[in-house]
């Protein structure tokens, strides 16, 4: 049998630790220590609702996602479950997870404000720091670019 080296790499579906929940979000921010983090936890999880009409649900133990999708990896093949939008309120910032390529939204973060970004991730430290239309709309592009596209 011969194999041909420039076939499609197989898909291969990886199980990771960070899975949706059953556990009540609102419950989950009510219980941040911090009242900054609390406030910005409703102002986004309110932003999120809205621009992806979906419900919150809460990933592990501190991610709040909407709307879910299998991303496919096109270097390796291997394809993980992972939230469509979403935020983790982490105690340094506000972890804003709206992209797989965070540079996509590279104008907008010009306007946006006091920010960091990581590959994937936009850090915020509270949301008074920024431009919250500004914010609405990498929300809503995020959403719409996550439903459209099959692989990360």
């Amino acid at each position: 049998m011969t194999i041909d080296p420039m076939a499609e790499k197989k898909s291969k579906h990886v199980e990771i630790k960070t899975k949706p929940t059953a556990s009540n979000v609102e419950d989950f921010i009510n219980a941040l220590p911090d009242e900054q983090k609390r406030r910005d936890s409703f102002t986004l999880l309110k932003m999120m609702k809205e621009a992806s009409g979906e419900e919150p649900v809460l990933w592990s133990s501190s991610i709040i996602g909407f709307g879910n999708k299998r991303y496919k990896s096109p270097a390796t093949g291997r394809e993980v479950d992972w939230l469509l939008i979403g935020f983790s309120p982490r105690k340094a910032s506000l972890s804003l997870y709206v992209s797989v390529n965070i540079q996509e939204h590279a104008a907008a973060l010009e306007k946006l404000g006091k920010h960091k970004t990581g590959v994937g991730c936009l850090y915020i430290s509270k949301l008074e720091d920024i431009d919250l239309d500004v914010l609405k709309s990498i929300i809503r592009t995020a959403y719409r670019r996550s439903m459209s596209t099959t692989g990360s």
